[in-house]
């Protein structure tokens, strides 16, 4: 693990030195955005969870009507393998340079 400078934050803190793991700081900083958005989804996940369970709590919501309703059907299941597909791609190495395509990409969308 290498290290490289940063600035000072907000507060008014010295700097020092930055992690590094890899050798291109483009892929330090995807990383950290990765990491990011998997901190929010698991946050939001754990809300979700809260408000399910004080909905079912106070009769608002039956909780295993909400489950028994939650089958993932055919398109279901094509749409997720569709996103999950278009979310890996770039990890594959096939990125484009016209941008997303199929269900995900804005062209399609105002074509829709």
């Amino acid at each position: 693990m290498s290290e490289r400078e940063v600035s000072p934050g907000s507060r008014g803190e010295t700097p020092r030195p930055e992690q590094v793991f890899f050798e291109d700081p483009a892929l330090d900083r995807m990383m950290g955005v990765l990491l990011s958005l998997a901190t929010e989804h698991c946050v939001l996940r754990d809300r979700l969870r809260a408000i399910e369970s004080q909905l079912a709590d106070s009769g608002a919501l039956d909780a295993q009507a909400l489950d028994a309703a939650f089958v993932a059907g055919p398109e279901d299941r094509k749409d997720t393998a569709a996103f999950v597909e278009a979310l890996m791609r770039p990890l594959l190495g096939l990125q484009q340079a016209s941008g997303a395509t199929g269900a995900f990409s804005l062209a399609r969308r105002r074509k829709s």
